[in-house]
């Protein structure tokens, strides 16, 4: 059978053979190079090198940052390869992020710390609504509409989200959109921009205010996106929606009702886009290291309430990897997903339609799956005794011999166990068991005289020595009812 040629399949991911392929992700003016995101997303299929990054042949789940190329060629390294020093730490740094991200809220936490703007009340309950359509123009825009088309939106909504969105001040819809998808496409891999197995800090802030090693291109289709003309806008005006609708608007809104436009400024603008972009940095690093698995735990997301309650229900980020474009992350009715309630409220006016839930059956599935996982684990740890698969067999010659030795030898479904040591401490009596000494007690055990628990199944493996020739199917039977049907659940390594 034809496989799947692997190149072609990543070339399609990628949006090659879509318009996406001659678009730059980075917003305009030449930022990407300041972002350092440039070099970390063009990639380029006629160039051998990138050919060979993107043929599906290479394990980027155990490649480590700071390794040695495929190829083993030595290549000038990056300077995300080369230790900080006075000279180079310069080099290191992503620039505008770090102006957008410490540099901007340094000066707004100053102005309000040192008392020159002073938080009145009206100011503070503005900057929290303001907050609130901030943040959900990330979590309901960026991330559940453009990133995974949980659903779709109608085009006032679409706009509202994209001018809310760029309040929140992390980028364009497009440059965030295709960010993710990367981020979902390599998770915990060196391609993953926001690699969790790198470490909180560099989950949380450092992949923003560090260069990207551009050896580990990733590439992701966003056609879809460059479709609708309000992310083409959005993405072209980036920088003038961006500071007028997260500085601007509030401090206008503060001038126009209270007189107060530095304190909109500072605190509906600065102090609250630091507070937004904080809680979102926390679904990078706070979601991969703190909370539960309960649907898989083969990579690092992890459902926590902390992380959900600041974030507007994105802290279910176990049950968002698994199911990306579900259109909730909490599915209890206890689980705290805002967006996910706002978003069913605006399908039922008809601003929002075509919300999309995976199966329930699959999402059972996933739960019982890890649980099991689990249990193996747990299983895999104790001591099960002698596995049924690894006895030697004894003809009834062998089992006759071996009782000249040892006379404590009985038989319970065509498997010999050793009581020498158990007679003392037998609940029914030490005379049961010495009466039942060279025999065949299987009827006995299982209801003739006394119907054992299954502690008694369990307790009697630690007994066994053989297996009866002609009686394997029958030990297999009787093995089976202690779960051993998988070898891995009782013995280790």
């Amino acid at each position: 059978m034809e496989k799947v040629d692997l190149l072609d399949a990543n070339k399609i991911a990628a949006g090659y053979y879509t318009k996406s392929s001659n678009t730059k992700v980075t917003t305009s003016l030449s930022l990407g190079k300041l972002m350092g995101s440039r070099g970390q997303f063009d990639i380029d299929f006629n160039k051998a090198e990138d050919q060979d990054l993107m043929n599906g042949n290479f394990d980027y789940m155990k490649y480590k940052h700071g390794s040695e190329s495929k190829s083993g060629k030595n290549t000038k390294k990056h300077i995300s390869e080369q230790p900080f020093t006075r000279s180079n730490w310069h080099q290191h740094i992503n620039w505008l992020n770090m102006i957008l991200v410490v540099f901007i809220p340094l000066i707004g936490f100053y102005l309000a710390l040192s008392g020159t703007v002073k938080l009145h009340r009206n100011v503070l309950f503005m900057s929290v609504v303001y907050y609130c359509f901030g943040g959900f123009g990330i979590t309901g825009g960026y991330h559940r509409l453009w990133s995974h088309k949980a659903y779709n939106a109608v085009l006032p909504l679409r706009i509202f989200l994209a001018l809310f969105g760029a309040a929140s001040v992390e980028g364009s819809i497009k440059w965030w959109g295709h960010s993710h998808r990367v981020h979902h496409r390599y998770t915990d891999t060196v391609r993953d921009p926001y690699d969790a197995r790198r470490g909180f800090w560099f989950s949380h802030m450092g992949w923003m205010l560090l260069k990207p090693n551009p050896k580990y291109k990733a590439r992701a289709d966003i056609s879809d996106l460059i479709d609708d003309w309000v992310v083409r806008f959005q993405h072209k005006h980036y920088l003038t929606i961006m500071f007028t609708m997260a500085f601007l608007v509030p401090a206008l809104i503060s001038k126009f009702l209270w007189d107060d436009f530095m304190g909109g400024f500072v605190y509906g603008g600065i102090l609250r886009v630091c507070a937004i972009q904080q809680a979102t940095f926390c679904i990078n690093s706070l979601a991969h290291w703190l909370g539960t698995q309960p649907f898989d735990d083969r990579r690092t997301p992890r459902d926590n309430w902390i992380t959900a309650l600041v974030t507007f229900g994105e802290g279910y980020h176990n049950f968002h990897h698994e199911f990306p474009s579900d259109y909730r992350n909490a599915i209890k009715w206890y689980q705290f997903d805002p967006t996910k309630i706002i978003i069913y409220t605006f399908s039922l006016f008809g601003f929002a339609y075509n919300l999309k839930k995976f199966p329930q059956l699959t999402i059972e599935q996933g739960i019982l799956q890890q649980k099991q996982k689990q249990i193996n684990r747990q299983m895999k740890n104790m001591n099960w005794g002698s596995s049924f698969d690894k006895l030697p067999t004894w003809s009834i010659a062998d089992f006759s011999e071996s009782l000249k030795k040892n006379p404590n030898l009985i038989v319970i479904n065509g498997i010999v166990h050793d009581i020498t040591s158990y007679i003392s401490q037998h609940p029914g009596g030490e005379s049961l068991l010495l009466a039942s000494r060279g025999k065949d007690a299987t009827s006995a055990f299982q209801g003739g005289v006394y119907l054992h628990s299954n502690a008694a199944y369990n307790l009697l493996a630690d007994y066994r020595v053989a297996i009866v020739q002609g009686s394997e199917e029958t030990a297999k039977f009787f093995a089976q009812k202690r779960g051993e049907t998988a070898k891995s659940f009782i013995s280790k390594g």
